[in-house]
């Protein structure tokens, strides 16, 4: 990155520090609303990533904020444990990312399998896309993911039959046919507004000319909507349930914010980011959110593409965008009572289809199949179950699916009239090759001595040892010649 002098780099943060408040704004509003939360709350997580997290060390350019990947995850939490413990298990996932900040566990996140972190976004965009389509129609959403996407022939009866829901639809369907086409319009329009801000803004003005009877925002006020967790809400925390959902969000919410950190650092060639503190940085910002009783926060894409391209060269502009979002959570709160939920909707399910990577999953399919069915798998698991059980299943496929590829084993058979039979076994001999060693071994002729060379193995487990051990007594039991094994004690792993 083209180093600035002060004044000029401060110019470009200062204008970038609009471009992302503009683009955050409609997206905190909506991710709050659609995670069953008052809607300035949307915008107290925003505040807290630009005015914590901005401050500190980890990735300069990226921005923090709600976002749209735990959304499904806010909800679910929500629903079963209340609004009250919403802080404490924010506030719970920031300590743990803290301690593990410390730890130096930051970089090891970039271990977890890419096709995992795809699938789980996948997976939340299909759940987005189909509980917003309820909200673009102004009616309730089920709870589950297969109830939503089962309920969906009775949502388009239902909008078929009441104007009201067909007016909310147009509206919100409205709402992603700007977000689709901004970037089509001419740079001297499309490059003045961001699309999120310019949909809304659209369909709120359109709401308004017409007087349409849909429903809009509820605004409580932001020292009201704000509820830090009291005492009695943390004797929750030694229930497994809720133990498992504050796993969900730190596993899930650091995951997210360093594979972000890995994009946004290929957007720049300015310092790159260190992943412990930036681990740490998540972790000091959720645990302010979950005092406040707020959403979670991670670092999200959308707003950090905006900042580098808006031509950032600082963390000023970041801090420089919470402010600007605490300017109008003070000032103009009222602004938000005549959003149309629908339009929000239309945002959120936006933002949805671009975390389903349609484009990818072909080329991936042809190229490496095995992480395309973990992304599918994972997708599906938390279409049809929650997030925490749909990520645990992938998780575990990945490993499954791993451990299968690197227990490649060759067994090469050399009989040579009626002399010993040699058999060289190369590679990894773990229980996964176990029928096909054991099925090979026994095939041979017991009548005939056999040498059996193990030291071609990188890796003998004690599964396979065990059971070699006891094909080679069986068949000097039954033979009348016996089995020699060689490279035994080199091989073990």
């Amino acid at each position: 990155m083209r180093s600035l002098p002060p004044p000029a780099a401060l110019r470009r943060d200062f204008t970038a520090s609009l471009v992302v408040f503009l683009v955050a704004l409609p997206l905190c509003v909506g991710v709050a609303v659609a995670s069953g939360v008052p809607a300035e709350l949307g915008l107290v997580t925003g505040i807290v990533g630009g005015l914590v997290a901005g401050v500190l060390p980890g990735s300069s350019l990226q921005v923090s904020g709600p976002a749209a990947g735990l959304t499904v995850l806010v909800y679910e939490a929500v629903q079963a444990h209340g609004m009250a413990t919403l802080g404490v298990i924010v506030l719970a996932a920031g300590i743990l990312q803290l301690v593990l900040g410390l730890l130096k566990f930051g970089r090891w996140f970039r271990a977890i399998s890419v096709a995992v972190v795809q699938g789980m976004l996948a997976g939340i965009g299909l759940v987005l896309i189909f509980g917003q389509c309820y909200a673009m129609a102004d009616l309730k959403a089920p709870r589950s993911g297969i109830d939503k996407l089962a309920g969906l022939p009775a949502l388009a009866a239902d909008i078929a039959t009441d104007d009201r829901s067909l007016t909310a639809l147009a509206i919100g369907a409205g709402t992603v046919a700007v977000l689709v086409l901004w970037k089509r319009l001419p740079d001297r329009i499309s490059g003045a507004l961001p699309a999120p801000l310019a949909a809304v803004a659209l369909a709120t003005a359109a709401t308004a000319a017409f007087s349409l009877p849909i429903a809009k925002v509820e605004v409580q006020g932001l020292l009201e909507s704000v509820q830090p967790p009291a005492l009695e809400d943390f004797t929750g925390l030694g229930e497994i349930a809720l133990l498992g959902t504050v796993l969900a969000f730190t596993l899930i919410a650091s995951a997210e914010s360093l594979f972000s950190a890995a994009a946004v650092d290929r957007m720049h060639d300015g310092p790159r980011t260190d992943y412990d503190k930036e681990l740490i940085a998540q972790g000091a910002g959720n645990t302010v959110c979950g005092f406040l009783g707020a959403l979670p926060m991670t670092a999200v894409i959308v707003r950090s593409s905006a900042n580098v391209q808006a031509g950032a060269r600082t963390k000023a502009s970041r801090v420089l965008h919470g402010v600007w979002l605490l300017l109008f959570a003070a000032l103009l709160p009222a602004a938000l009572g005549v959003i149309p939920l629908a339009s929000l909707a239309g945002v959120l399910v936006h933002a949805g289809c671009k975390l389903v990577p349609v484009r990818e999953l072909l080329p991936l399919w042809r190229e490496h199949r095995g992480e395309a069915v973990v992304l599918a798998v994972t997708a599906i698991a938390i279409v049809t179950t929650n997030m925490f059980e749909g990520v645990l299943i992938g998780l575990l496929l990945a490993v499954a699916k791993t451990a299968w590829a690197i227990s490649h084993v060759h067994m090469n058979v050399e009989e040579s009239g009626t002399g010993p039979i040699h058999v060289r076994l190369t590679g990894n001999a773990t229980f996964l090759r176990l029928p096909l060693i054991l099925e090979t071994l026994e095939a041979l002729p017991k009548d005939r001595p056999i040498e059996l060379d193990l030291s071609g193995l990188r890796h003998l487990d004690h599964a396979c040892q065990t059971a070699l051990t006891s094909w080679a007594d069986r068949h000097n039991e039954e033979g009348t010649e016996p089995v020699r094994m060689s490279g035994r004690n080199h091989s073990q792993g």
